[in-house]
């Protein structure tokens, strides 16, 4: 997977290129990030990426050449790369379309900044706007960020268990259930005696239980949309019967 950041702050992401499940995967030769400076495609003594807007208003609107002088560099064809650009009018992030976008060969991710970027870029040059919640940031890096991080992980090779990422939150609709390690006992707080029991059967079905608990208590709102079998919806009635 090749992820391309068209920035006008590349060194954003040196340190977290430097760690964590990113790292691995660059390494392993399975991820490779070319943050793209939108300075170096201006034309200017000044190096303007950003303008007044027409119509008047507040703030700065990005420009359109830089970044389409930027894209045309990369030389990328709608069959080689999907155009993304980090928008608070996209479609809200989340794990369905993080496996999505991993079976793309190759990223391009458009990091907007002060009121956001001119619409022809938006109109003509982008596949997908995204963002990753109903708040604004003063930028998409850390948006992009987000995304690299979440996509990285469902590649292949990256993680080194594949089946953590498919126990993920969400990555089967619901939540995870919870975690314990040693020691058994701390501060007079138990790990869960079925944890202990080596019926793996037995703790297959506290999980499934304890994972849609979380999500009842946490996150009804996922239970809509989840894929539940019988089991689940008989647990389900006996968790909301418990509900106080």
């Amino acid at each position: 997977m090749i992820f391309d950041i068209l920035t006008i702050f590349p060194d954003f992401f040196r340190s977290p290129l430097e760690g964590g499940i990113l790292r691995r995967g660059i390494e392993a030769g399975l991820i490779s990030v070319n943050p793209v400076n939108l300075r170096d495609f201006t034309s200017d003594r000044h190096r303007t990426v950003d303008d007044r807007p027409f119509g008047g208003g507040e703030g700065m609107v990005m420009k359109p050449e830089p970044i389409l002088k930027a894209l045309d560099s990369l030389q990328i064809s709608p069959l080689d790369a999907k155009v993304i650009l980090m928008s608070p009018r996209g479609r809200v992030f989340n794990q369905s379309i993080a496996a999505e976008l991993s079976v793309e060969r190759r990223l391009v991710i458009i990091c907007g900044r002060y009121e956001g970027v001119d619409q022809r870029i938006s109109d003509h040059c982008v596949d997908m706007e995204l963002s990753i919640g109903d708040y604004v940031l003063s930028g998409g890096e850390a948006a992009a960020l987000v995304v690299m991080e979440a996509v990285g992980r469902l590649i292949p090779g990256v993680l080194g268990c594949e089946d953590s990422a498919r126990n993920d939150s969400f990555s089967n609709g619901i939540l995870e259930y919870p975690q314990y390690t040693r020691p058994r006992r701390f501060r007079g707080w138990e790990v869960p005696p079925v944890l202990l029991s080596g019926d793996h059967a037995a703790i297959a079905r506290w999980r499934r239980r304890e994972a849609l608990k979380a999500t009842l208590r946490r996150r009804p709102d996922l239970l809509g949309k989840a894929k539940l079998d019988p089991e689940d919806l008989r647990l389900l009635d006996g968790l909301k019967e418990e509900r106080p």
